[in-house]
């Protein structure tokens, strides 16, 4: 009965008019940045300066406004990039459909997420997320440095997701940090098809790395009041049930936590972070398994987590932002969600913890989104998912 109930008045509130818009303003897109190698993230260090990472390159210290780029030294060589690699058996489930006889793209591998350290004025401390490769595959790793001119030193290990296992899938590697000051990381189940779950699947095993949303001190030690689950649980674990979220934003206000998630076949969603939540995965879905005859098992005393929000069709939603620039007085407060698939950009209007209505942007002019973000000066940029990646400004439309 979970989708039944949760179909009802999600596909209401997807029926709601736009979230109320100022005519007069109408956001356009400018390229400032181009010739990058899929850009995943950004985190500004100024209005103009920031630091971009590539899934398929570096860590890149930027200068938006003269174009000038800096290859950032010191990523641990453990980390693993995009490539295309001879494979055994590229038919089976374990890999996409449509993929190359005898090859295997592993398309999500490189650096993911870069975030600067709340007291980084003082420390230069940041922290990245990135595929590890070890003996038995690859998996999520989070680290934390010091930025000291253009290279990265005094590498600090924060989280490990081992073990190492095979297939390019589902690493999760979205962070941010919360008012309470903590490190929320997340990592993903590692799996294409639920067809390799074993009998407790990885997200519902509170043992298992897999399939979590982590919280740190920034020291990567546990925090006092993480929650309870069992004497098992994996140091940090703060929610579980997740398939594969890769991108976090804190309300500029309240201080929720709001992220969103990758589906299978439809079923993304956008979810509200709640301290020892279970979200469901695979047990419970809003959409459809890859592996058609697949039945999760029935899990006795779990309460599921519902989302906020599902869309009916596939988005791919990436890195979101909550909006409190001036540009565009009519989104304040309202969250900004990029997605890969169709190249969509929303915006969702929130009251209190209830989604309230949606608007699609730029339908006119898709491209895959990757992350949205905001520099300190509440100017919108945008990283686009392609070989030939950009840093697109997100701002009004002064032509009359």
């Amino acid at each position: 009965m979970y989708k039944l109930v949760l179909l009802l008045p999600l596909l209401f509130w997807g029926c709601q008019p736009p979230a109320s818009t100022n005519e007069k303003v109408r956001p356009v897109k400018e390229v400032v940045m181009d010739d990058l190698k899929r850009p995943w993230s950004i985190a500004f260090l100024s209005d103009n300066e920031a630091l971009v990472t590539e899934k398929d390159g570096n860590l890149l210290r930027v200068n938006l406004q003269t174009g000038e780029r800096a290859i950032v030294q010191g990523i641990p060589v453990d980390r693993t990039d995009s490539t295309v690699t001879k494979v055994e058996d590229a038919t089976s489930l374990h890999y996409p459909r449509g993929i190359a006889a005898g090859l295997k793209t592993t398309f999500n591998e490189g650096l993911l997420d870069v975030v600067l350290d709340p007291a980084f004025a003082t420390n230069q401390r940041i922290f990245l997320t990135y595929v590890a490769s070890g003996e038995g595959g690859t998996t999520t790793r989070a680290i934390s440095g010091q930025l000291k001119d253009d290279s990265l030193t005094n590498i600090k290990q924060i989280l490990l997701a081992s073990p190492y296992s095979d297939g390019s899938f589902h690493y999760g590697g979205g962070m941010t940090f919360g008012q309470d000051g903590k490190l929320y990381i997340t990592v993903g189940d590692r799996l294409f098809s639920e067809a390799r779950q074993p009998a407790l699947p990885y997200a519902q095993d509170v043992a298992d790395t897999r399939g979590m949303i982590y919280r740190f001190n920034p020291d990567g030690t546990v925090p006092a009041d993480n929650p309870s689950f069992s004497q098992s649980v994996v140091p940090g674990a703060y929610a579980y049930g997740i398939r594969n979220v890769q991108g976090l934003a804190v309300h500029p206000l309240s201080g929720n936590i709001w992220f969103t998630e990758h589906g299978t076949i439809q079923g993304d969603e956008v979810n509200l972070l709640q301290a020892g939540a279970n979200y469901g995965w695979p047990i419970q879905t809003t959409g459809r398994y890859r592996a058609p005859n697949y039945q999760p098992p029935v899990l006795e005393n779990e309460t599921f987590t519902p989302p906020k929000w599902f869309w009916r069709h596939t988005v791919a939603p990436t890195g979101p932002v909550f909006y409190t620039g001036d540009e565009f007085p009519a989104w304040q407060y309202d969250l900004l969600v990029p997605g890969l698939s169709g190249g969509s950009l929303w915006r969702f209007r929130i009251e209190k913890q209830t989604i309230k209505s949606t608007e699609e942007l730029f339908v006119d002019a898709r491209i895959r989104a990757r992350k949205i973000a905001q520099s300190p000066a509440g100017y919108l940029y945008l990283l686009t998912d392609e070989v030939d990646g950009k840093i697109l400004r997100i701002k009004p439309d002064t032509r009359d």
